[in-house]
């Protein structure tokens, strides 16, 4: 079955183009067969592979697919190749399942638009070209990958672009990408050029044998990889596009906040990891913009009032969780996270659409309440979801993925107190913030009339979701809850063991305590602000200190301000300037031309036939002497 592997992009990608040339002229109903069903057999394709793989496993846990070679100049081959190994394999898993979740959700979200088969085209082009990335296996097909799920944000960001907000927020997350991207191709010229290939699997091979831990080469090319790891999962400095993509339809914050897009980045670093361990200044850095970014991101969370805008925000404090992980050398751990991190937050969404949709597109959380009762699906599905983003101890997914994070910040190989310290710091503040939502949202007076209630296309899916979000974390528990780590086998093939140091005598019992009181706190102090004492909520925000605060929280710390300041502005000042200058005169000129010729040929459109007549016998007269006498 393993030479079934390239149907897994080809399927959303032959919806893709079926939808892309047909879909105006679709029903609706066959629309939604192509562009769920598409998705729905990438997904089972995906499971029986993981099922063949996880009973009978390749030699060295690795399958390579090469269809043709893509391209050839000198020593220089890239073929269009997939790999399927078991880190592959588990994002695949959860890309294309979680991806069909949420386009089965679409269907009835999206009845009533008017572009419903072009949301799905590019949906259907988001999951093929996810699955590219992942499954590439050169960095060059990967890269191709890359800048797909770049296209597709622009376009599902912005689709609703008749609204020009919507159409800047898809210009932004466009460009701040691109700055990344331009990084990331950089070091691929840089790879090629020092070690003659993009080939992942020789590439990191080469790369161990040729360069020195500490290395010029090898920092060099690590730092530009990790430029566009940032862009793609939205961490600092480039974290600013990813709270204006809420523009998008709500499924669309699903699929590029949980499964797809914001992930790309850790799945780069984790696939070259042997780079990131042969520079490890760079990999420190990793850890350094991971922990500052949970941090900046969730004090954000604590002062938005767009429920999709504090979920926003989220994302960028667990993906810095992820990045945490992966700098402190707790390679397993972040993708442990990214999988929990896909199923509740893709739940979170999901179940915020609900509530969106419920209250006639209100986004306000202090104009909600009272929905506990009123829309129970909701509620629920933002109780598992949001006790799993805060952790609840022992129950939750969420729990066993951030506490794997929280002891190897401490007891990693680059891990150290401060780390640890700062980490469960964001336990708290994540806490905080989910709470906060869940009693201004569902608690309190009702407020509003609801309006559409989920049919079963939204609520399926968020019933899987919701389950997935408590049970997920039992793939790998740690040894003082019983040792139980499927998980971390099944990836050791191809990510190095966490090398776990207890230090001074603090012990990983003793992380999991003070993280579970820290989650606590955070629950308690929501409780209290948010839903039993409100109005000390109101006074504290409403003070000067408060209102300063808050809006340097909300505006995400400045930095679009700054960004305005530094780089729009004047970027935009010197092309004004330059709007006249010498350069573009010939370019002018050409085009004055064309007009000038343009309006002189039709000024022989007379509609007058024998004028036409005449001037094809002269044209003929013409050719003919010019035969004869030339």
């Amino acid at each position: 079955m393993y030479d079934l592997l390239w149907l897994v992009p080809a399927l959303p990608a032959l919806g893709f183009v079926l939808l892309a040339l047909a879909g105006p002229r679709l029903p609706r109903a066959a629309a939604a067969v192509v562009g769920v069903g598409s998705v729905g057999a990438s997904a089972a394709v995906t499971l029986g592979l993981a099922a063949i793989f996880l009973a009978s496993p390749p030699p060295d846990h690795a399958f390579t697919q090469r269809l043709w070679t893509w391209m050839a100049a000198g020593n220089f081959q890239a073929d269009f190749a997939l790999r399927l190994d078991p880190l592959s394999l588990l994002m695949l898993v959860v890309i294309t399942f979680v991806g069909f979740l949420i386009h089965l959700y679409s269907v009835e979200f999206m009845r009533d638009d008017d572009g419903f088969a072009r949301f799905f085209a590019y949906m259907n082009l988001f999951v093929a070209s996810m699955a590219t990335l992942v499954l590439g296996a050169n960095l060059l097909l990967l890269y191709l990958g890359w800048e797909g799920v770049g296209l597709c944000s622009y376009l599902l960001i912005g689709f609703w672009y008749k609204d020009p907000a919507n159409g800047r927020a898809g210009r932004k997350a466009f460009v701040v990408t691109r700055v990344g991207d331009t990084a990331m191709a950089i070091g691929l010229l840089l790879l090629v050029r020092e070690l003659g290939t993009l080939d992942i699997a020789e590439l990191l091979r080469r790369a161990a044998a040729t360069w020195e831990p500490g290395s010029t080469m090898a920092v060099a090319a690590a730092a530009l990889l990790l430029g566009g790891a940032l862009g793609k999962s939205a961490q600092l400095p480039l974290q600013v596009w990813l709270p204006d993509a809420m523009a998008g339809p709500t499924p669309t914050s699903a699929l590029i906040h949980a499964a797809t897009m914001v992930t790309a980045g850790v799945y780069l670093i984790a696939r070259t990891h042997v780079l990131f361990e042969l520079a490890p200044a760079v990999q420190l850095s990793v850890a350094f913009i991971g922990v500052a970014t949970l941090l900046l991101a969730g004090c954000s969370a604590l002062v938005q009032r767009d429920i999709k805008r504090v979920l926003a925000y989220s994302t960028i404090s667990q993906i810095g969780y992820m990045f945490l992980a992966l700098g402190v050398g707790a390679w397993t751990a972040a993708m442990f996270h990214f999988m929990t991190h896909a199923f509740f937050k893709a739940l979170l969404f999901l179940a915020a659409g609900i509530v969106i949709e419920a209250l006639h597109h209100e986004h306000d959380i202090f104009r909600m309440g009272g929905l506990r009762q009123r829309l129970p699906i909701a509620f629920w599905a933002f109780a598992a979801g949001g006790a799993a983003l805060a952790g609840l101890p022992l129950v939750t997914s969420g729990f066993y993925s951030k506490d794997a994070i929280v002891w190897a910040a401490y007891a990693g190989p680059l891990g150290n107190g401060a780390f640890w310290a700062l980490a469960a710091l964001g336990v708290l503040v994540t806490s905080l913030y989910t709470f906060r939502l869940i009693f201004l949202v569902f608690f309190g007076e009702p407020r509003g009339e609801i309006g559409h209630r989920p049919g079963w296309a939204m609520s399926v899916p968020v019933i899987i979701l919701a389950v997935l979000s408590v049970v997920a974390g039992f793939v790998s528990v740690p040894q003082t809850l019983g040792g139980f780590h499927p998980l971390d086998d099944f990836l050791a093939p191809v990510l190095p063991a966490t090398g776990h140091h207890e230090r001074g005598g603090f012990t990983e019992a003793a992380s999991q305590v003070l993280t579970a009181l820290a989650f606590g706190t955070g629950l308690v102090a929501a409780w209290m602000l948010f839903l039993r004492r409100r109005d000390v909520a109101a006074r504290i925000a409403a003070s000067p200190l408060g209102q300063a605060v808050g809006r340097l929280w909300r505006e995400g710390w400045g930095f679009d301000w700054l960004y305005e300041r530094v780089l729009v502005r004047p970027i935009v000042a010197l092309a004004s300037a330059g709007r006249g200058d010498l350069v573009d005169l010939p370019f002018e000129a050409a085009g004055r031309a064309a007009f000038a010729l343009h309006v002189a040929a039709s000024a022989t459109q007379t509609g007058r036939l024998r004028w036409y007549a005449a001037g094809l016998a002269g044209g003929s007269l013409a050719a003919v002497a010019i035969a004869l006498f030339l």
